[in-house]
């Protein structure tokens, strides 16, 4: 397939927050651009506006008559689509070119100079991190990201021909698909057991991924991951250490040191001390590919973080609430740390919405662990997404093995009322399901409270 002769790319589940960059790119490159998702969010509203068309019913008659020409369509899937979607089936009736988001991510990148971020944990932040320094000293990236920045409003950052950055997503395997020319493995903590089944399976799976970069010089691993490569860690012996951590007036302030040279006073906005590894590793592959430590230093200082990626959304001195993507009990700990190392005295209530049937059993017990470190825990209902419910899986049972008694099973209506009440001073909302379109209702009925 030659993408530079392609005219037309349709995507069904064009709303996901890979598929949607990747809609953004065609677009960008004059295609066009059109899709089907099952329901309307903040980002296909983007999408719209910048001009691509999106339907929300699963039906044929909503598709632009150009998309039939099979010659000069591609149609690029999401995993999450269910068997029996009749768009999908007409594609494949038809013998149109279709491909998922990871085979089209890996034929857009692999005749560019590939930096792959991997983990299952982290990679968001750390791509994007890398994104914003690549960009802001001018090299010529496109990246490809698993969240919306801050400082550009998109998950599509750059407008480069010859380098990019993309997520390396484990999930159904996807980053195999990818031709990395540096990279780096974050965390291969077990997740995606419904895909994978064991924990050995996904490790074996993360060491193909590295296995992928010839020159191991290229690979960055996290100290505590078990795979060969330049290690990066953390007040530890490592091949590369951040070291003498500490908070200046609100930023998070560390050195790095490599095996020649430290690069000294590096400023982090976002807090928390995995930040600081997500940091080091963004910082290691953008100095391995040439960047200078004063221009590195200067880029990340300006990093304003990622859409629901720790984000504040209300910061005042009598109220506090912060976004996170969280949906695994590493991240969920992460998380309560960094915000309790912010605020160390004061109370902190949390709703979680837990993500996937599957994971919620796989985890149930160390989610319960990780939810019952804050003061108060409020838990929505399971966001499916692409699964049906799985019996004797559900948040009461979740709430029931915490060990806090500080909890309570609560819907959207429900919490909705619970925010135009309370006067408790951080509130933190985690999840990676539909909690996300609630964040601009909670802000607004935080901010009347306080005028």
């Amino acid at each position: 397939m030659n993408i530079a002769t392609l005219k037309n790319v349709f995507f069904i589940g064009i709303g996901g927050i890979g598929m949607s960059a990747i809609a953004r790119y065609f677009h960008r490159l004059g295609k066009n651009v059109a899709g089907y998702d099952k329901t309307r969010t903040h980002l296909t509203d983007e999408l719209e506006a910048e001009g691509i068309a999106i339907h929300f019913e699963d039906n044929l008659e909503l598709i632009s008559k150009a998309f039939f020409d099979r010659d000069e369509t591609l149609v690029v899937i999401t995993p999450a689509i269910p068997k029996n979607h009749s768009e999908w089936n007409y594609f494949i009736d038809n013998n149109f070119e279709i491909k998922k988001r990871a085979e089209v991510l890996g034929l857009i990148t692999e005749n560019s100079f590939c930096f792959a971020v991997s983990g299952t944990h982290g990679k968001t932040t750390t791509s994007s991190m890398l994104a914003h320094i690549l960009f802001q000293n001018k090299v010529d990236v496109t990246s490809f990201l698993g969240g919306v920045l801050e400082n550009y409003n998109s998950n599509l950052v750059g407008e480069g021909k010859t380098v990019t950055v993309v997520e390396a997503d484990e999930f159904d395997r996807s980053f195999l698909h990818l031709h990395p020319n540096i990279a780096c493995v974050i965390s291969n903590d077990a997740d995606h057991l419904d895909i994978y089944g064991t924990n050995d399976a996904i490790k074996e799976s993360f060491r193909e991924f590295a296995a992928k970069v010839s020159d191991k010089d290229n690979l960055f691993v996290a100290n505590h991951v078990a795979i060969d490569g330049t290690k990066v860690g953390i007040n530890s012996n490592a091949d590369i250490v951040a070291e003498n951590l500490r908070i200046e007036n609100g930023m998070r302030v560390f050195d790095l040191r490599f095996e020649n040279e430290t690069i000294k006073d590096i400023h982090l906005q976002m807090p928390g001390e995995h930040n600081v590894m997500n940091a080091s590793l963004a910082i290691s592959m953008a100095r391995k590919y040439g960047l200078t430590a004063e221009q590195i230093k200067k880029a990340l200082a300006t990093f304003s973080g990622v859409r629901r990626r720790f984000s504040f959304k209300v910061r005042t001195e009598k109220c506090v609430y912060i976004d996170d993507y969280a949906h695994h009990p590493t991240e969920i700990k992460a998380v309560y740390s960094a915000v309790r190392e912010l605020y160390p005295n004061k109370k902190i209530v949390a709703v979680f919405q837990p993500h996937l049937f599957s994971r919620t059993n796989d985890f149930m017990d160390d989610f319960a662990a990780s939810l019952s470190k804050f003061d108060e825990i409020y838990l929505l209902d399971i966001y499916p997404a692409r699964e049906l419910p799985m019996e004797g899986v559900t948040s009461q049972v979740l709430l029931d093995k915490m060990t806090n008694n500080n909890k309570k099973l609560i819907s959207k209506k429900e919490l909705l009322q619970f925010v135009s009440e309370t006067n408790e001073e951080v509130l933190v909302t985690i999840g990676a399901g539909d909690i996300g379109e609630m964040v601009d209702d909670i802000k607004a009925i935080l901010e009347n409270r306080l005028k």
